[in-house]
């Protein structure tokens, strides 16, 4: 963070000084919440959570180093106490952003939020310097913790907004106003919790809404594709930009393949010309995602050259999205377990039967989450799918969901042992061992409440002898 005063920032967040000895000295290091991270010069975000309370940690994170607590009561130790410390942290990441005049770009969509946040820091940076959301934290506390991290050297500052109602993103961008806002598009992810698609376009639109007017800068990159994502043009005044397949589309792909290995390749046209793309990434889904980063690239100055080495080199920063590892057998594992929803899922599928041409092909499945009346009949359209692709065999992993995804796949007319219920993750594990050979390439891919990772991760141990554990 750019160096403040603790009574700068008492002041910005409305706070009271206790146990100060000096107001005038400077918190040099990061603002953090996990007081295993504190260090010289931090300030130490203390939350109160259902387990854990932070202001029992004020005592160590300051004799870690930490210059002082944001609490919401005295500590005992330097501390600056407010009365709702998310409330101050977003203050402080708002005086920040604004002090620092960086180009903020922030994100949103249904599904390949963090894939495509990736994928636009890597482009980016190769132009200047980039700070982007870690992993996928998107919300109330994890955006303004990593807009924090910026410092006068930062030129772009990429922000995942995520949201679970109405309301949400427009607070986010109240924290930390965008100059570029993309919207991926409308899906099914969190449906039980929003009541339609059309509640869920509402909340995404929000970002747009948010943004400044085209004479000042601001831009919408909007998913031509996505009839929803089309629609939110209406809602702004910044410029829009449209990427996707459509003639409409400002950047494009064309002659789109897969490689043997399932990685896309494709000619990237954008309105300052156009340039050959291969990437690194595994799944024909992560074009949109390519052509949404081309599309902010491209604003922000880049040429179609620049862009599509950059898109060519970039690889996967976010754990247990699409990692693929080959193990010494020759068996293939796709981790993709982090997530999951219905449109994630059915791209996963495309992506393995792509990787699998000529090789048995497993999909580990198990539930997708926060879908409401729709659970039934998403779960049971991946279950088909899974058998429309010739998927060798689906391992349906878990209870009521897990039954759903089979039965889809017996519907479609998987009727032999091409398809399996099993109770969870350790008989999935028990199964794939037994049954797995040289060659055989084995996707696991579940919502994160599942642990799916778990799969994978047992599939890849190996011995003391680096031999793979096979039981």
């Amino acid at each position: 963070m750019i160096a403040l005063s603790l009574a700068e920032i008492a002041e910005v967040v409305g706070g009271q000084t206790h146990d100060i000895p000096d107001p005038s000295v400077q918190v040099t290091g990061p603002v953090v919440r996990d007081s295993r991270e504190a260090g010289p010069g931090s300030l130490f975000a203390a939350f109160v959570g259902e387990r854990v309370d932070g202001h029992d940690y004020a005592a160590q994170v300051v004799g870690a180093g930490a210059a002082a607590v944001l609490a919401s009561r005295p500590v005992g130790v330097p501390a600056i106490v407010v009365d709702d410390v998310q409330a101050a942290l977003g203050a402080l990441a708002r005086h920040v952003v604004a002090r620092l005049g960086t180009t903020l770009v922030a994100l949103t969509g249904s599904a390949g939020k963090t894939s495509t946040k990736d994928l636009i820091a890597q482009v980016l940076r190769r132009k200047a310097p980039t700070v982007f959301t870690p992993g996928s934290l998107n919300n109330e506390i994890g955006l303004p913790l990593t807009a924090l991290t910026a410092t006068e050297e930062t030129k772009f500052l990429v922000l995942e907004m995520g949201a679970r109602g109405i309301g949400h993103i427009r607070y986010l961008t109240g924290l930390t106003p965008p100059k570029v806002g993309l919207v991926l598009n409308v899906g099914s992810a969190h449906i039980g919790e929003f009541g339609g698609r059309e509640q869920i376009a509402q909340a995404k639109g929000e970002l747009v809404e948010s943004l400044p007017p085209a004479e000042e800068g601001g831009a919408a990159i909007l998913n031509a594709d996505d009839p929803l994502v089309r629609a939110m043009a209406s809602r702004t005044k910044a410029k829009v930009i449209l990427f996707g397949e459509s003639d409409e589309a400002d950047v494009s792909a064309e002659n789109v393949r897969l490689t043997d290995s399932g990685q896309p390749s494709f000619r990237l046209h954008t309105p300052s010309g156009a340039s050959d793309v291969t990437m690194r990434l595994y799944g024909e889904h992560h074009v949109s995602n390519a052509l949404a980063a081309a599309a902010v690239a491209h604003e922000l100055g880049m040429s179609a050259d620049e862009i599509a080495t950059a898109l060519s080199e970039a690889g996967s920063l976010s754990r247990w999205r699409m990692e693929v590892t080959e193990r010494p057998d020759g068996v293939t594992v796709v981790n993709d377990a982090y997530n999951a929803n219905p449109e994630s899922m059915k791209a996963a599928l495309r992506a393995l039967a792509a990787m699998g041409k000529g090789r048995r092909t497993w999909a580990v499945l198990g539930k997708m989450a926060e879908l409401g009346d729709e659970a039934l009949a998403e779960h049971d359209a991946v279950g088909r799918l899974a058998v429309r692709l010739n998927v060798s065999k689906l391992v349906a992993v878990g209870g009521r969901e897990a039954a759903w995804l089979q039965l889809g796949a017996y519907n479609e007319g998987s009727w032999g042992e091409e398809s399996v219920h099993v109770s969870d993750a350790q008989a999935a594990v028990d199964l794939l061992r037994s049954q797995l050979r040289p060659g055989d390439v084995v996707l696991v891919k579940a919502s994160r409440s599942v642990g799916l990772e778990s799969v994978a991760q047992a599939l890849l141990e190996t011995g003391a002898e680096g031999e793979v554990v096979t039981r």
